[in-house]
């Protein structure tokens, strides 16, 4: 859910800023954002499996599972990429001496479609916990 939740976040930045622009040669301006997933390996869960169960150890403690500090679920990283559009318009303020201004290189369509799967995925997952939770309620009122 964290990951879609990025997704959501970084999708929303790019469409926000997607007419921004900045004066040549100057470090201020906003670059298109992008979300790469990574996923742990098993062994990441033997070895945390093997630590909570091991002799000697009062009661399993997860404090940090599925948060991307030590967790077991997918993580996310935000990653800026130096891409961009030019459009001649001599009389905009940020134009450079040739009449071009630099805007982000987003894809509008392709923003909004992400943005949409990452809403449905959050969402899906909230019914599938949802219905966890009945079935626990449940099985305890048996």
């Amino acid at each position: 859910m964290d990951v879609q939740r990025t997704k959501i976040a970084v999708a929303t930045r790019n469409i926000a800023n997607a007419g921004t622009t900045a004066p040549e040669g100057n470090g201020d301006y906003y670059r298109p954002q992008s979300v790469r997933t990574t996923v742990g390996d098993r062994h990441d869960f033997q070895r945390l499996l093997l630590d909570q169960v091991s002799p000697g150890r009062r009661a399993p403690v997860f404090a940090n599972a599925g948060t991307g500090a030590g967790g077991l679920g997918p993580q996310a990283e935000i990653v800026e990429t130096e891409s961009f559009r030019y459009e001649y318009d001599p009389t905009h303020p940020d134009a450079d001496e040739n009449g071009m201004v630099r805007y982000p290189d987003i894809n509008m369509i392709r923003e909004m479609s992400q943005m949409v799967s990452a809403s449905r995925l959050y969402e899906a997952n909230v019914s599938a916990i949802e219905a966890e939770k009945e079935i626990i309620k449940r099985s305890l009122e048996i």
